[in-house]
This record gives structure tokens, C-alpha cells and sequence, in this order.
């Protein structure tokens, strides 16, 4: 099933220079692995302190960003550059799940904490699943729809909406679940195609 890791290829094209030049400057893929998970735990601990003034909330569509373009960075410095390492998939898996959940569950001072720890739950089941591809043999599954790219995107519109006020309140309920919910179907997504022998 389609999903925005599909743009990947394209959006490392435009950060290849960007990820030479680290490379040449002595940045490794772990330095910059571990820069992405502590500017995300940050952000999730300041829009979580900070919620009462809603326009905290634009940090997380710029953070969002740049957790995205951290993680192509170091990809690229590791398969590109020679920087690959067994430490190095630990790190990026697990860091994954703390920026993840750091920034999935600050937005449980405005929502239902219920709604938003279900999403936080089942976004760790999806990747989990996705990990385990590697155990069986099929490589890690990115299968959609809604994998790490999609989560960013859906909670970076939601941040803005509520920074600028337009959120509709009824939606409040629901908002939570229905990417909890699609977070449930990448999970299944991605045993299936492991099961198939797809990596994706």
C-alpha cells in the first residue's frame, strides 16, 4: 500500500550535498541519530509544558521536518560512507521509538490521553512489525498506510491547525483513534508482506 516513504529517494537527492559535507567534516551517522532523537525529546518536553499557549505547537510541523531530514542524513552517511555499523541499526531503531513517543504523546495535554496513547502504542506495533521483517528474512517493511513519513506529516498538519486555532473541537475524539486505527492496518500491512516475501 502506497505511502510517503515512497518520496525518500527524492528528498536524499536534495540532502546528498548536504550529507557529503558532514561526511567530510567528521559527523558520523550515530552523531547525527542521536542529534534527531534529543531535538525530538526536547520539543515533545517543551510543547508539552507549554501547551496552554497553542502557538508552541508550530515547533513540531519544523521539528517533524528536520527529525525527517536527520534520518536521510544518516542513512546516506551510513550505507554512503562507509559508517554502517551494527551499534548504528540499534540506534536507529530504538531512537526512532523515543522521538516517536516523545512527540506523539505531548499532544496528550490537549487530547484524550487515551486516544493518544493507543496511536503512541500502535505506531510502536507498526514498526515493530516492520522491524521484524529483518528477523524473517524479508528485510525491514515499510509497507503503508501509515508509517513513520505519514505519522509526521498527519501530526504536523494537526500542530498547525492547532496553533492557529482552526482545529474543530469535535474532532477532538476522534482524531486520536483514527491514526491509532491506521497505525493497527500498517502493522497487519506489514506482517502480510513480510509473510509474502516483500520487503515493502
Amino acid at each position: 500500500m502506497p505511502t510517503l516513504y515512497a518520496l525518500k529517494p527524492a528528498f536524499q537527492a536534495r540532502l546528498r550535498p548536504l550529507a557529503d559535507g558532514l561526511a567530510r567534516a567528521g559527523i558520523t551517522a550515530n552523531q547525527i541519530t542521536l542529534l534527531a532523537a534529543a531535538l525530538s525529546l526536547a520539543t515533545g518536553l517543551v510543547v508539552a509544558a507549554l501547551a496552554g499557549h497553542r502557538v508552541v505547537f508550530l515547533l513540531m510541523p519544523l521539528v517533524l521536518f528536520m527529525r525527517m531530514a536527520l534520518n536521510a542524513i544518516d542513512g546516506m552517511l551510513a550505507r554512503e560512507h562507509g559508517q554502517a555499523s551494527k551499534l548504528g541499526m540499534y540506534l536507529n531503531e530504538l531512537c526512532d521509538v523515543v522521538s516517536d513517543l516523545a512527540l506523539i504523546l505531548a499532544f496528550a495535554v490537549i487530547f484524550p490521553a487515551w486516544g493518544v496513547v493507543a496511536f503512541a502504542t500502535a505506531a510502536m506495533i507498526a514498526e515493530f512489525a516492520g522491524v521484524l521483517g529483518i528477523a524473517a528474512g524479508t528485510g525491514r517493511n515499510y509497507a503503508g498506510p501509515f508509517g513513520k513519513s505519514d505519522r509526521a506529516l498527519a501530526l504536523g498538519i494537526l500542530a498547525v491547525l492547532i496553533a492557529s486555532g482552526l482545529w474543530i473541537p469535535a474532532l477532538t475524539p476522534l482524531v486520536f483513534p483514527a491514526m491509532a486505527t491506521l497505525s493497527l492496518a500498517t502493522a497487519i500491512n506489514r506482517i502480510r508482506s513480510g509473510l509474502n516475501g516483500s520487503g515493502s
